[in-house]
């Protein structure tokens, strides 16, 4: 009898630490606003539990050197229509596998993202998505310890952080 009260002691006290790691966590739906920093722009967002990085609609995309490095240079459009110019550090370039067609080359850069209060700097890899119905596409490398994504939601929150928490180079 000792041995099922325990059981049932432990139990609950799992499912108890469990809920409260889901209560620090926000929900949000699969489609929601996000704010990209640098460049404060609020533009629309799919978060996607099957993807595992975040890739962002750009467009005048350039390379240039600064400091012995290499930036990129490329336009974002807001849900406003507002265009705003970045320009970040390159970190690397990946090999992004698609459904259709051969491997691409991407560059990545290290961007800060907002939505509701969840801030993250994450890795973006930037591409032309224009043929997508939603500019960001966020994966499980910005959800991850913040976010749960319940998908019969849509537009939930509004991007919240007003500025970098963090300097971003």
């Amino acid at each position: 009898m000792k041995s099922v009260c325990l059981l049932f002691q432990m139990i609950f006290a799992f499912g108890f630490v469990a809920a409260l790691s889901a209560d620090s966590k926000q929900i949000v739906g699969v489609i929601e606003n996000a704010r990209i920093f640098p460049g404060e722009v609020i533009i629309p967002a799919k978060l996607d539990t099957g993807a595992d990085n975040s890739s962002l609609n750009v467009k005048q995309l350039t390379g240039f050197d600064r400091d012995g490095e290499t930036w990129v240079r490329f336009q974002v459009t807001g849900r406003d229509g507002k265009i705003v110019t970045i320009e970040r550090k390159l970190m690397r370039n990946a090999r992004i596998k698609r459904h259709e067609g051969p491997r691409q080359e991407r560059p990545v850069v290290l961007m800060g993202i907002c939505v509701g209060n969840y801030y993250k700097e994450v890795e973006v890899n930037l591409v032309d998505r224009s043929r997508f119905k939603y500019q960001l596409l966020l994966g499980r490398s910005f959800m991850q310890g913040g976010i749960i994504v319940d998908p019969s939601l849509q537009q939930t929150v509004e991007p919240e952080c007003r500025q970098e928490k963090t300097s971003l180079e």
